[in-house]
């Protein structure tokens, strides 16, 4: 299964999809001798989405896009020069090609949009417009006014455009996404295979949904029909107000199937309102790396529960250098309680930069609250490259599953760790022995364990030996990066 965001590319032609073999919701078809119904899903009380979508389809828009496609070198063709057909295509007078860079002119793609003031503004999804070096929208009446780009933000995809129109633009209003219920009905509006102006009911199927598209956002699921083009349309509840931005679909062939994803309306409102304000979305920064507290760490370290999220690494000279420490567990911001490490990011991003936190954590086993200002965050990447190296294998060692090795300068270059780094290498994993059931991977740097600073392989296997419970915390550098793994120690 794959998550798919939904901009329909355009064929070279500029031909737009159609469907076939379609069997619509209230159909009956017949199986053998019998009669299959299918029933509908508008409520009885409703009597349809007629007057519902009479209300919302204006606001709606296609939105087309064209980006420059730079020249590709073109395939070798079997009648070429040196090719096999060569002699056969000159015989019969074919032309011989010449290879070399084609310009293959512009690409084309559409999606989805939504008015949301009169005077021209456009919510659609960043990826719609990534790129693009021309935008034009598509009202409902077939009318067409070319866009400009006001503010994108690829943290939850989402883009803010302006169109110029001579008349105030039909607008939809914000509801709130955090008064959904599952099973709420919606209809999504939008632009799908580029036929505009198609409207699929369902319901919210659920909230709160990761989908691996950044900590920003916990999107809703829909089983209302969300196809490519649709991206960027509105998601509606039953009083006409938008209540998420239709953005992705969880499908094996790359068409609905089901199970569609939007933005909630909420986290759209506050981005767009900072778009609008200055193009572009500021948010809090912590300066901490942080990761869940499993079963194995709450054990670990004597947690009750799991409830929080686990520092894993300061960053030198970032807000939280002197004021927190790698093993504090993070329960709330600002009295705001922090149940998962999911929660932490969104409460920080939110929280207005230069003004102090009071961040509640566990530490050592007691808590305690701290008081850290907010920074400015800044887009950071990390990677991970296994290294080698002489390895050392004990019977304490055999209780983790590892095989590691002294971190000398070579070490050191190949992971791109610092010229200090210390500990103990690891060159290989048992495949089912608890260092790897923990996530461990060759190349990883053991650098404390229960507390304990690891120099060197012996280090580690003392540690591993005086544990006196049978689940260790261990701090890994993994090429520049720190986190805390909890292990259970196998029996010796």
């Amino acid at each position: 299964m794959t998550v798919v965001t939904e901009r329909r590319r355009l064929p070279a032609s500029g031909a737009r999809g159609t469907g076939s073999g379609i069997l619509r919701r209230g159909a009956v078809a017949l199986a053998g001798a019998g009669i299959i119904v299918w029933s509908g899903v508008a409520s009885a009380a409703t009597g349809g989405y007629a007057d519902l979508v009479d209300k919302v389809a204006p606001s709606v828009v296609a939105v087309f896009t064209t980006q420059a496609r730079p020249a590709t070198e073109a395939g070798p063709s079997p009648f070429g020069p040196g090719r096999p057909f060569e002699d056969f295509a000159r015989r019969f007078g074919i032309p011989v090609p010449q290879l070399g860079p084609q310009n293959q002119g512009p690409a084309h793609a559409l999606g989805s949009g939504f008015v949301i003031d009169p005077s021209g503004y456009v919510v659609t999804n960043n990826h719609v417009v990534d790129g693009a070096t021309e935008v034009k929208i598509k009202l409902a009446d077939a009318e067409e006014y070319p866009a400009t780009v006001i503010g994108t933000d690829p943290e939850t995809d989402l883009a803010l455009l302006k169109v110029s129109a001579p008349k105030p633009l039909p607008a939809a209003t914000f509801g709130s996404s955090a008064s959904l219920r599952v099973g709420d009905e919606v209809i999504a509006v939008g632009n799908p295979f580029g036929l505009g102006g198609t409207v699929t009911a369902g319901i919210v199927s659920a909230r709160g949904r990761a989908i691996d598209n950044g900590p920003y956002v916990d999107f809703i699921q829909t089983d209302a029909a969300i196809n490519r083009g649709n991206s960027g349309g509105p998601l509606f509840d039953t009083d006409g107000q938008v209540v998420g931005v239709n953005s992705a679909i969880l499908s094996p062939n790359g068409g609905s199937v089901g199970v569609g994803f939007a933005i909630p309306s909420d986290t759209v409102k506050a981005v767009i309102a900072q778009l609008k304000d200055s193009g572009q979305v500021e948010r809090g920064w912590l300066g901490v790396s942080v990761q869940p507290v499993t079963p194995e760490i709450a054990a670990a370290i004597g947690l009750e529960d799991r409830n929080g999220a686990l520092v894993a690494q300061v960053v030198p000279g970032g807000p939280s250098d002197g004021h927190l420490r790698p093993g504090d567990v993070i329960r709330s911001v600002g009295g705001k309680t922090v149940e998962s490490v999911r929660e932490l990011p969104k409460l920080i991003a939110a929280s207005q930069i230069g003004q102090t936190a009071e961040i509640g954590l566990i530490r050592d086993g007691r808590p305690l609250d701290v008081a850290v200002e907010i920074g400015r965050r800044e887009p950071k990447t990390a990677g991970l490259t296994p290294g080698g190296g002489k390895s050392e294998r004990t019977a304490a060692l055999g209780r983790l599953g590892v095989t590691v090795a002294p971190v000398t300068d070579e070490v050191r270059s190949s992971l791109g760790l610092d010229e200090s780094a210390q500990g103990a290498v690891v060159t290989s994993l048992k495949p089912d022995g608890a260092a790897a059931k923990a996530g461990l991977v060759t190349g990883d740097v053991i650098e404390r364990i229960n507390g304990r600073v690891v120099r060197a392989p012996r280090d580690l296997e003392a540690a591993v030996h005086d544990a006196g419970n049978p689940s260790v915390l261990v701090l890994i550098n993994r090429r520049g990066s720190t986190l805390f793994v909890g292990i259970r120690l196998a029996d010796a």
